[in-house]
């Protein structure tokens, strides 16, 4: 069981780079979302993914985290998902 605990944290495991990866991802989206449907979606999707932020920050700045280090992580825990494009 620990194995496999193990070798699913290695998968989900997401670093730096991939968050400037998935933040890349995120600002050409809104880019094209905002050359199609106007500043509405634009907004409304900008501002899913900035509460996300803040949630992530604040959560983890109630845990442990202070300073850049909890910044960095809460960076990581929206944009991380740039590790599976």
């Amino acid at each position: 069981m620990q194995t496999e605990r193990h070798s699913v944290r290695e998968a989900l495991r997401s670093d730096l780079p991939a968050a400037h990866v998935g933040l890349g991802v995120t600002v050409i989206v809104l880019i094209v979302v905002a050359g199609f449907s106007g500043p509405r979606w634009t907004l409304i999707i900008g501002g899913a993914f900035t509460a996300w932020f803040l949630l992530a920050l604040a959560v983890i700045h109630i845990g442990s985290g202070r300073g850049r280090d909890a910044v960095r992580r809460a960076y990581i825990a929206t944009f991380g998902w740039g590790n599976w494009i």
